[in-house]
C-alpha cells in the first residue's frame, strides 16, 4: 500500500469514513484562506495546514495536503496571486502534507524543497511518480530571499518524525511547525517513521526560544496559535510523559493504564486520529 493511501486510510478508518464517503468528503472539503502577517497566509482544508508567501516574487507554498485537494489548493492560491507556485517545501513526508506535490510539478513546474529523509521516504513508495519527490534536498536546512522576507528552513532531529523542517518567516514573525505542533490536541508521534518522544518534547522547547508574544504559528494541524498555545502543549506533553512514564516504571501494564486513563485535565485533548488511547500508547511505547 502506497504511503499516501496508507495515511488516508489511518485517518479515515479512525474516523469511520470508508470509500464513498472519503471521496463526499473530498468533495465537500473547502479550503480557506486566512492572511497571517505580511506576505504570509494561511490555507487550511483537509490535510495539514498550508502556509503561502504571497508578493512581488511570486507563490512561495509549504506542504499540499491530500491528492484530491490539488485543484481546490490552486485554485485558493489564484486568489492571492496569479502567477505559479514558483517554491514548494515539504514539512515532512506524510502524505496529508506531500500529496499534491506531482500535481504541482507537473502543473506548475514548481521546484520541491525537503529534508533528504522526506525524498528517501517517498522514493520506497513504487506508486509515485518522480514528480512527487522533492528536487532539492538538505541536511539541516536553507535559506529564502523572497518577497522581501528572510524565510528559513530548518531540519530538526527526529521528533514528529526523522524528516521534520521547520519555516521561520523572518521580519513576519510567524513559524510554520508543521507537524511538530497539533494545536490544542494531543500530537501523533511516528514512531514507524522515525519520531520520539523524547525528540519531540525538545524539538518544541528549541522553537519556543525563537518566539515571542506577538509570534504567530501556523500548526500541522488545528488553528493560528500563538506561543503561548504552544507553550500549553509543551507542559501537555511533558506532564502526561512524565505520568505514564512513572506507571510504566511501577509496572503498570499498558492495558491498565489505559483503563486509567490520564484524567479529566485532558479530556478535551483527545480527537479523532489521536485518542487518550492511542496518546498514552505512544508515550508507553515510545519512551
Amino acid at each position: 500500500m502506497s504511503i499516501k493511501v496508507l495515511t488516508l486510510a489511518s485517518i479515515f478508518a479512525s474516523l469511520g469514513i470508508f470509500s464513498a464517503q472519503a471521496q463526499d468528503a473530498f468533495a465537500t472539503a473547502k479550503i480557506t484562506a486566512q492572511h497571517v502577517s505580511e506576505s504570509v497566509h494561511m490555507l487550511t482544508g483537509m490535510g495539514g495546514n498550508i502556509g503561502v508567501s504571497a508578493g512581488s516574487d511570486g507563490l512561495l507554498v509549504i506542504d499540499d495536503q491530500y491528492v484530491p485537494m490539488a485543484e481546490k489548493i490552486a485554485e485558493a492560491l489564484g486568489t492571492l496571486d496569479k502567477s505559479k507556485v514558483k517554491y514548494l517545501i515539504n514539512t515532512h513526508y506524510h502524505g496529508d502534507h506531500t500529496g499534491s506535490n506531482a500535481y504541482f510539478k507537473d502543473t506548475q513546474d514548481s521546484t520541491i524543497f525537503a529534508h533528504e529523509n522526506v525524498r528517501n521516504r517517498l522514493a520506497e513508495d513504487a506508486e509515485l511518480s518522480t514528480s512527487a519527490l522533492p528536487m532539492v534536498t538538505y541536511e539541516e536546512g536553507l535559506t529564502f530571499h523572497f518577497n522581501s522576507e528572510t524565510i528559513q528552513v530548518m531540519h530538526l532531529p527526529a521528533g514528529h518524525t526523522d524528516s521534520d523542517s521547520v519555516i521561520w518567516f523572518k521580519e513576519a514573525n510567524v513559524l510554520h511547525a508543521g507537524d511538530l505542533f497539533f494545536e490544542g490536541r494531543f500530537p501523533y508521534v511516528d514512531l514507524n517513521g522515525g519520531g520520539t518522544v523524547a525528540g519531540y518534547i525538545k524539538n518544541v522547547q528549541s522553537l519556543l526560544t525563537m518566539l515571542n508574544s506577538d509570534s504567530r504559528i501556523i500548526p500541522g494541524h488545528g488553528k493560528l496559535a500563538t506561543k503561548a498555545d504552544y507553550q500549553t502543549l509543551l507542559d501537555m506533553m511533558i506532564e502526561t510523559a512524565a505520568f505514564v512514564k512513572t506507571k510504566k516504571n511501577q509496572g503498570v501494564s499498558l492495558d491498565d493504564l489505559i483503563a486509567v486513563g490520564l484524567g479529566d485535565k485532558w479530556k478535551g485533548w483527545s480527537w479523532q486520529f489521536i485518542t487518550e488511547e492511542k496518546w498514552i500508547s505512544t508515550l508507553y511505547n515510545g519512551q
